[in-house]
């Protein structure tokens, strides 16, 4: 006897986006982006001055547009779970979630040499934020059977380095959670990337140490277009994976997506020694 499907019948998701870490940076540069392609927005962030200046520029670039402040600390429980809400009342659904809102140890060393408790909010901040925002924003994402969840990321989640220790396992973290979802959600609708900006003048960015010699960095327009290419549906072959703004682009994704998947790669799992490894 075959088990009748019970999931609910798929709708084409609202072009809505609600946007973290919205006020500045990155998260101001996508949000405009997304309300210059046609996306109705949701800002959250801590700061309401930051988040009203942006609703102001978002509404004259696009007059007409549906453009919804929320001030909350993502790490705030409570507080994400109202904003969501008010969010969905706003905007009629939440589209696309794109959890952007991240920060760094204020120290450019190794673990030793610095605060752990600085650490730790790093590690809280850019882990709690997004699980707690796709904790609430979900539940109304399977209802409908559609929805679209971006994690920005880092190739810091990958590679090792000798300083920012809290950010590198934050990141990793994230990669994970994006697999995690992506098991868990994909084949009822609800699909998860992780988009990494590359390197984008911000103030974060400017105060590294890091990138004091620096000449090239990232447009953030770049970053747009790949959140509005997955946002809109064009790179869900490529769900659960990672990709790279500045290196890749909508149209090379898409014409590389077959060998990507084939390949299983662009996501995070361990690399086995060969066929007969038996930890792999």
């Amino acid at each position: 006897m075959t088990t009748p499907d019970t999931r609910p019948a798929a709708t084409t998701a609202p072009r809505t986006a609600l946007v973290t870490g919205a006020g500045r940076g990155i998260g101001r540069g996508l949000a405009l982006g997304l309300v210059r392609a046609g996306w109705d927005v949701a800002l959250v962030g801590r700061t309401r001055a930051h988040l009203d200046a942006v609703a102001e520029e978002a509404r004259a670039a696009r007059p007409g547009a549906q453009v919804v402040v929320e001030v909350v600390d993502v790490v705030d429980r409570e507080a994400v779970v109202a904003a969501v809400a008010r969010v969905e009342e706003a905007l009629g659904g939440i589209g696309l979630l794109v959890n952007n809102a991240g920060v760094i140890e204020r120290a450019e060393v190794d673990l030793v040499a610095d605060d752990v408790e600085d650490v730790w909010r790093v590690i809280e901040t850019n882990v709690r934020g997004p699980l707690l925002l796709a904790h609430a924003v979900l539940p109304a994402m399977l209802e409908r059977g559609s929805g679209h969840v971006v994690n920005i990321n880092s190739g810091s989640g990958h590679r090792p380095s000798p300083v920012y220790t809290g950010y590198g396992i934050s990141k990793g973290a994230l990669a994970r959670l994006t697999t995690m979802l992506d098991a868990q959600y994909a084949d009822r609708g609800v699909t998860v990337l992780d988009v990494a900006p590359g390197v984008v003048v911000t103030d974060m960015t400017q105060a590294m140490p890091l990138h004091d010699d620096r000449t090239e960095w990232t447009p953030v327009e770049a970053t747009v277009e790949l959140v509005d290419a997955f946002g809109s549906g064009r790179l869900d072959a490529l769900r659960g994976r990672f990709v790279r703004a500045g290196t890749d682009t909508p149209e090379s994704l898409a014409a590389l997506a077959d060998r990507i998947v084939a390949a299983d790669a662009r996501t995070l799992r361990l690399a086995p020694y060969g066929q007969d490894d038996p930890v792999a």
